[in-house]
């Protein structure tokens, strides 16, 4: 099979693992829904809300949480209509695969590592500075050197910086998901379902109780004038904060990857992928609607935006309610992702690009233990030793790359087969398609030249290994 030789579909769709290589189908349309939400909904809503807040949009933050909606939303149709055709694990990678080939489809199962093991590793360092501020809330105070890496220094209250050993809670958190997820999916997404209940609960209550305590005022004017400067407020304020927001949805793609432990994946990955994507805007609006309307837009540029908030209520308690909130969302952030990137590295050790250690499944708990191991010791090193700074800023680009291959794959497939069936059809897809493409690029093309660097630096390292393991594995075994 050639570079750019695609596999056909109907290999694809029906595809199956020999013996102790299949992964267990028991998830439901809901278990996949609240998947997509425990992936959505992590400590951005309740931080970069605030800052679009104050420095582009104003109260119109409403309006930029659709428009971001809006974006995800075109990608979002087209991973269902990918997914539905393709019900198995492997997400933007196996749909690449399908419709652009071999190289291709290596190019975005390597960059989906930057959106899900770094993105993981990312989100476990702020778990582990969330879970010290909470013990410190409780009089509970690890040593410093035991909460930060080497080269992440801690500032004290005297403007001294001081570097830790290892991020020992980081390390921690990593390791019980990881063992979560080799116990069972099953078992895993019922620990997803209890943590996402906690975190949409926090959020609700912090909504109805705060909307009695909104102060009219702080709405008017409800779309401030632009500065002069391009992005502060006014509607191209609106447009650049949509952008910042955009980020706040990453996540929702997870789902898909878990199409081959889906009950009914035709109809149940739509379902998770659209109903997280719908539960998220309208919690997110309503949430940036109350936050808005508490505090002035101009007051919010602070690190804790939602504590100003809670201030302006009777309620101080909350405060301590939206810390568990965002540890309960982060949390369910680290499971989804690991679950994701483990399922991609067994779709590519299913087609032999990876090691056949990334696809063997366990005996008793049918999962694909290697791989989490292997994710669990990578992950959780980085999340460990590394500073946040160093991997926070590659996990966009990366995740923007697989959804624009994902919106043309959906294009390519409706010229070169569109006699094949699709169990969840978008209508006027090509303009879906193109309206996707067009999105993602804009959001690539506004990020800064390192983002860009990293990439292309990342893409070589992963194009070296595949001509030097996968392209010659995969000639080998043909």
């Amino acid at each position: 099979m050639g570079l750019w030789t695609r596999k056909p579909i109907s290999e694809l769709a029906a595809h199956t693992m020999p013996e102790g290589h299949a992964l267990k189908r028991i998830l439901g349309p809901w278990d996949l829904v609240l998947l997509g939400i425990g992936a959505v909904i992590g400590a951005g809503l309740f931080s970069i809300t605030g800052i679009a807040a104050a420095e582009n949009a104003g109260p119109a933050i409403t309006i930029a949480f659709l428009i971001a909606a809006l974006g995800c939303f075109f990608a979002g149709l087209c991973y269902c209509e990918l997914a539905g055709m393709i019900p198995i694990s492997g997400s933007a990678y196996t749909y690449a695969y399908a419709t652009m080939g071999e190289l291709v489809a290596w190019m975005v199962g390597w960059s989906l590592i930057l959106e899900y093991a770094l993105g993981s590793a990312t989100v476990s360092i702020s778990w582990s500075a969330y879970m010290v501020s909470m013990l410190h809330d409780l009089g509970i105070y690890l040593p410093l050197k035991l909460v930060a890496s080497p080269w992440q220094p801690i500032h004290l209250a005297d403007g001294t910086a001081v570097y830790g050993w290892i991020n020992l809670p980081s390390l921690l958190i990593v390791t019980a998901i990881s063992a979560l997820l080799i116990r069972g999916i099953k078992e895993s997404s019922f620990f997803n379902t209890i943590i996402v209940l906690i975190k949409v609960s926090a959020v609700l209550v912090f909504i109805f109780l705060g909307f009695f305590y909104i102060n009219p005022e702080n709405y008017h004017p409800f779309i401030p004038s632009n500065t002069g400067d391009y992005g502060h407020f006014g509607w191209s304020g609106i447009f650049r904060a949509a952008g910042v927001l955009f980020f706040a949805y990453i996540g929702f793609d997870a789902v898909s990857t878990a199409s081959q432990e889906a009950k009914d994946p035709q109809r149940s990955i739509p379902m998770g992928i659209l109903g997280s994507l719908v539960i998220c805007t309208i919690l997110y609006v309503l949430f940036g609607f109350v936050l808005t309307g508490l505090v002035n837009y101009k007051e919010l540029h602070v690190a804790a935006p939602v504590a100003l908030a809670v201030s302006k209520t009777p309620f101080l308690w909350l405060g301590w309610i939206i810390k568990l909130a965002v540890l309960a969302g982060l949390t369910s952030v680290i499971l989804v992702m690991l679950l994701g990137q483990s399922r991609i590295f067994y779709a590519m050790s299913r087609d032999r690009l990876l090691p056949k250690c990334f696809s063997e499944i366990h005996p008793i708990f049918h999962t694909p233990w290697r791989s989490n191991l292997i994710l669990m010791v990578f992950v959780g090193l980085i999340g460990a030793f590394a500073p946040i700074s160093a991997v926070g800023h590659m996990t966009s680009i990366g995740t923007l790359l697989a959804f624009t291959i994902v919106c043309m794959g959906v294009l390519i497939l409706r010229y070169t087969d569109p006699q094949l069936h699709r169990p969840f059809r978008i209508t006027y897809a090509p303009l879906v398609s193109i309206l996707g493409i067009l999105v993602c690029l804009v959001m690539m093309f506004s990020l800064d030249q390192d983002a860009w660097w990293r990439l292309v630096i990342w893409l070589g390292i992963g194009l070296i290994i595949y001509l030097s393991y996968g392209r010659k594995n995969v000639t080998s075994s043909s």
